[in-house]
């Protein structure tokens, strides 16, 4: 895995056929440091950060991109105080479905063609962006990917929520709920295009065997945002139409999820349970008027965006950052409801958890993972 380090300065001893406002910050530091006009030339300068965002209907997602922004601004806030070169957003965004798959291919290449001085991407599809990331990496191009992964090229960085975390935490407190002889009749909604949510799946699974929760898998269906997420609904209400058919629906975000639930509620199927993933507060809501919803793994969207932001800017500083990166999740049911402050809210302090697990403890401390590769 490229190191930030190693990126920034190979950039920098490039600069000689590059334009002025892509020398490289570490070469501009360099400047700083011994040149007399080097102020002024720094206050003159502009770093280029490309930011390619998903989906704009998907409400974390909405959030994270916020807590990016945010940070962004006052980044150049301080800049203006420090005389540091200043940053200049260029943003685009995917959109959802295969079409946003292909847009971002296209946004991603435009970036690279541009020369900007640094990528943060948001990826519709783990393997979809391989072809831009290795062209990036080729033009020395440092890449930030924050809440999916890229299969194929190397990123700088990587830095998500514990995704397989958040699927666990659903699992544990899914198994709970059922007695320990009971096979439990599943069906999960899921995507198997992104890392983050084949992750959800895996950790929900896993939590369950390790439980020794009894389950079987019913169906499967496809979802991310609302209209998938409303048509998946009505899928499982005409695969499924007899109450206690079904006891348990797993679905990896609330941007499908709520939409599921929505259809389930209006056919009178309170029998059942449903996990969610994201924390959005329509499910929160959910989950304190015990409508189907009796967890949500919540994510700290606005803190995940502003993470993404803050690594990008040490790796234009020349300094080396993780390559891995995992923020933490919180389980969001009827017992631990006050605890948690929304998507930008502050990180709770760690608490045991009111059920049964492996790991007693739950910790809101983010955590490096090792590279993946």
């Amino acid at each position: 895995m490229t190191t930030s380090g190693d990126s920034t300065l190979w950039r920098a001893q490039t600069a000689a056929t590059r334009p002025l406002r892509s020398c490289g910050t570490a070469m501009l530091l360099l400047l700083l440091c011994t040149l007399p006009h080097a102020r002024a030339l720094a206050e003159d300068t502009v770093i280029e950060v490309g930011a390619l965002y998903w989906s704009m209907n998907i409400p974390g997602q909405v959030i994270m991109r916020k807590g990016l922004e945010a940070e962004l601004a006052r980044i150049n806030e301080q800049a203006t105080t420090t005389g540091a070169p200043k940053l200049h957003l260029i943003s685009h965004v995917a959109g959802d479905d295969e079409a946003g798959i292909e847009r971002q291919i296209a946004q991603m290449n435009a970036l690279v063609e541009a020369d900007v001085d640094i990528i943060i991407v948001q990826p519709t599809d783990n393997a979809a962006l391989a072809a831009p990331l290795r062209r990036a990496n080729e033009r020395g191009i440092p890449v930030i990917a924050y809440d999916q992964y890229i299969s194929g090229g190397k990123l700088t960085a990587y830095i998500t929520s514990d995704n397989y975390q958040a699927g666990y935490l659903d699992g544990e407190y899914i198994a709970h709920l059922f007695d320990d002889t009971k096979t439990v009749k599943l069906i999960l909604v899921e995507y198997p295009h992104v890392s983050s949510t084949v992750e959800r799946v895996n950790g929900f699974l896993d939590a369950l065997g390790e439980r020794k929760q009894p389950y079987t898998i019913l169906r499967t269906y496809n979802a991310v945002e609302p209209i998938a997420g409303a048509r998946a609904g009505k899928a499982i209400l005409e695969h499924f139409p007899e109450r206690n058919s079904v006891d348990v629906v797993f679905t990896v975000n609330d941007g499908g999820g709520l939409a599921v639930v929505d259809e389930l509620a209006a056919a009178g199927r309170h029998e059942i349970a449903v996990a969610s993933i994201d924390g959005d507060p329509a499910s929160i809501k959910n989950i304190e008027e015990g409508r189907l919803t009796r967890i949500d793994s919540a994510q700290f969207c606005g803190a995940l965006g502003a993470e993404a932001m803050k690594t990008a800017y040490r790796v234009l500083q020349g300094n080396t950052v993780p390559s891995h990166t995992l923020m933490p999740v919180f389980p969001i049911t009827k017992e631990t409801r006050d605890r948690y402050t929304g998507w930008l809210g502050a990180i709770p302090e760690s608490f045991e958890k009111p059920w049964p697990s492996k790991t007693t403890t739950w910790s809101g401390t983010p955590k490096a993972a090792s590279a993946r590769e």
